[in-house]
């Protein structure tokens, strides 16, 4: 059985505003009702590096790109020593919200070149899947602003988050599957799921409870 050797590894990325949490935690309940152990996480972490990266939400000019980068990898050799080594090891699906692409898309963003960011992030386990929730960037933005009520971070300006969403357009690596994340919560649901499951077939993955 493939689930009692190596696990599976979800990541869900797009820019801010696309309901990547929401999805993630939708994805996380309807797998464990299946039998599945499910390990929910996210990047930044709340480790040492994690702390330092959310600090910039505020003030994003203390620190050069190329030392944010820095912190971004940190924070990623910890995530995948402490969480998601492990929890593949033990033959559970994790599920990330962030991973690699999106330091690729947000630091190249910055100027940084993302094939560059993505040979830094080498050591990172591959993704099974890549959940690419897609949206257009004034979307996601009015979703942040109406629907959270809350202030536009350093990382959430529109200038920015276009040239986010144009880099998260140029990967193409077979492990992307991009979902349109503007229709409503229940339809986005139903195709993460459906592609979901065809990756747990795929695999040969079957879900036991312990």
């Amino acid at each position: 059985m493939y689930g009692a050797n190596r696990g599976i590894l979800i990541a869900f990325e797009g820019i801010d505003g696309t309901g990547k949490s929401t999805q993630l935690r939708l994805l996380a309940d309807y797998l464990r009702d299946r039998g599945c152990t499910v390990i929910e996480t996210r990047e930044p972490t709340d480790g040492p590096y994690g702390r330092k990266i959310r600090k910039l939400y505020v003030d994003r000019g203390q620190c050069s790109p190329e030392e944010e980068l820095e912190l971004f990898v940190q924070d990623r050799r910890q995530h995948v020593r402490e969480v998601i080594e492990p929890g593949l090891a033990a033959g559970h699906i994790v599920l990330t919200d962030r991973y690699y692409f999106s330091t690729a898309a947000y630091q190249g963003a910055a100027g940084l070149d993302p094939d560059e960011v993505l040979a830094r992030n080498s050591f990172a386990p591959r993704p099974d899947m890549v959940i690419l929730l897609t949206m257009e960037p004034e979307v996601s933005l009015a979703r942040i602003r109406d629907l959270r009520g809350e202030k536009l971070n350093e990382f959430e300006q529109e200038e920015q988050l276009c040239r986010v969403a144009a880099l998260f357009e140029s990967f193409r690596d077979p492990c992307i599957k991009r979902i349109d994340a503007t229709p409503v919560l229940a339809h986005v649901r139903e195709k993460i799921r459906t592609a979901v499951d065809d990756l747990l077939r795929e695999k040969a993955y079957r879900c036991v409870s312990p």
